[in-house]
């Protein structure tokens, strides 16, 4: 059984999507690319209460703190894995955060970026499932 099968089991990882060190995916099957956090930092975060979002149109770097999640455990900086231009960003989930914890790869979405690279150097879903379970 492979890490993300095993880690499956609790936690969901979409094979088609692509996952940083900091717990950040990433889909670029379409243009722009789509970018939230991952269900596993959902839970480490807690129940999420607010969350900053940058200006559309922003460029940001790979390695940038451009989103802030505060829940009632911590404040955490979304650091993205990528550089682009924000083309999008989730009001929803300013408006109700919660939806990051409940559907984290779906409305839960953060921002959509238009990319400048259009091959990112990110993890699969195999090799960040190994990630997280020496994480834990």
């Amino acid at each position: 059984m492979t890490a993300s099968q095993k880690n499956s089991e609790r936690l969901s990882l979409p094979e088609q999507l692509h996952y940083s060190q900091d717990h950040v995916w990433l889909d670029d099957s379409s243009s722009p690319a789509v970018l939230g956090v991952t269900e596993y930092a959902a839970e480490q975060l807690g129940d999420l209460v607010f969350l900053d979002l940058p200006e559309t149109g922003a460029h940001v770097e790979a390695g940038d703190e451009i989103v802030e999640l505060e829940s009632a455990k911590a404040v955490e900086p979304l650091v993205c894995p990528v550089a682009g231009t924000i083309a999008y960003v989730n009001r929803a989930a300013a408006d109700d955060p919660g939806v990051i914890n409940s559907d984290p790869y779906g409305e839960g979405w953060i921002l959509k970026l238009e990319l400048d690279d259009d091959q990112p150097d990110l993890m699969s879903a195999d090799e960040y499932g190994k990630l997280i379970d020496l994480a834990q």
